[in-house]
């Protein structure tokens, strides 16, 4: 019997036109079930939102098996998570449902890789309900690298779990029902949720976003062109609610492999007697559960004080800090780290 010995390589790119010719569609919607996943969303967000970062792309293979980090320089020998705020996740990417052993091969050659270009690295914000923060840290703890893993955020999600619309919001508290149950009587806010994209309907929504308590959008050409993307696919859903013709609530997610994500959402303050948002996230959820027939809906990182209403549970979004210990610069933050875990341990002891 011959055995077939498979070698494993690594390289870096600086682009992603050579990332694109490489990967092809293997990193575009048909095999990337994830949308911060692909390669679509990761080049749009260097183009529009950190467009004076470079980026430090990392592939790893092994036979058919393939991995990709996307980093970016944030100093000198420093790099991070080519992400930002519009990121629900960050994490190393997959060709396709490797075992563990492989994604930590594949994972330890990227970090072998990096220690010749870096001695510090974040990720963030990291998920671990499908081992990625636990599998990025043991792969770097294997190539040699000291990494520090900690809580970054929080992900609050429902999981739908084969309910109706009705049965799920029979288990929301009384006052959000008694809430929505009284505004609605009242039939002062009128509602319709959009598949395909309009700048009309797009403009009814920066002014809504504009006009409301919340901070300026950081790239709204990002966002548009997300939204734009997206309904293309069929899976923008851009809900907005009106009170005599005037766009009051406006909210945007996205909808797809039967997950529903909440991108942004918001309200005019003016309005808030009315509840113009709350009566607009009963229309986008009813949407969702019933007509969309999702199995989860995902509101993203935060916690604002009004998504336990609407969810259920609270996922962990992890930043892991890895320091190449070789390097000098290294030195004094590991150093750093280790004794706030030892001040730490003293004070809850």
């Amino acid at each position: 019997m011959t055995e077939t010995i498979l070698t494993m390589t690594s390289e870096y790119h600086r682009n992603f036109q050579s990332v694109q010719a490489i990967a092809g569609e293997n990193l575009g919607r048909t095999v990337q079930k994830s949308l911060f996943d692909r390669l679509e969303w990761l080049r749009q967000l260097h183009e529009l939102c950190l467009p004076d970062k470079v980026p430090l792309i990392v592939h790893s293979t092994e036979g058919q098996a393939e991995a990709w980090m996307f980093l970016m320089k944030i100093g000198i020998g420093r790099h991070a998570a080519l992400a930002n705020w519009y990121n629900f996740t960050f994490r190393p990417i997959f060709l396709s449902e490797y075992n563990e052993v492989t994604k930590l091969g594949l994972l330890a050659n990227i970090a072998k890789q990096l220690k010749t270009n870096s001695h510090h690295i974040e990720i963030a914000p990291v998920p671990d309900e499908d081992s990625a923060a636990s599998l990025t840290q043991r792969a770097f703890e294997q190539a040699g690298w000291i990494v520090f893993r900690s809580k970054a955020d929080d992900n609050h999600i429902l999981r739908v779990k084969g309910r109706t619309f009705d049965q799920y919001w029979a288990d929301r508290p009384g006052q959000l029902r008694n809430t929505v149950r009284r505004k609605a009587k009242k039939n002062l806010v009128s509602v319709r949720i959009e598949k395909d994209f309009s700048d009309e309907d797009w403009n009814d929504y920066e002014s809504v976003y504009q006009r409301s308590w919340k901070p300026e959008e950081g790239n709204p050409d990002f966002l548009k062109k997300l939204a734009q993307h997206e309904a293309a696919a069929g899976c923008m859903r851009l809900g907005l609610a009106y009170i005599d013709g005037e766009p009051v609530a406006a909210q945007f997610w996205t909808v797809e492999n039967g997950e529903a994500l909440i991108h942004k959402l918001a309200h005019i303050e003016d309005a808030t007697k009315t509840s113009p948002g709350t009566l607009l996230s009963v229309a986008m959820f009813q949407h969702a559960i019933d007509v969309d027939r999702v199995n989860l809906i995902d509101f993203g990182t935060g916690n604002d004080a009004y998504k336990p209403e609407w969810m259920e549970d609270v996922r962990d979004r992890y930043r892991l800090e890895l320091y190449w210990p070789n390097h000098p610069l290294s030195w004094l933050p590991i150093l750093r780290h280790y004794a706030a875990g030892l001040a730490g341990k003293r004070t809850w002891l």
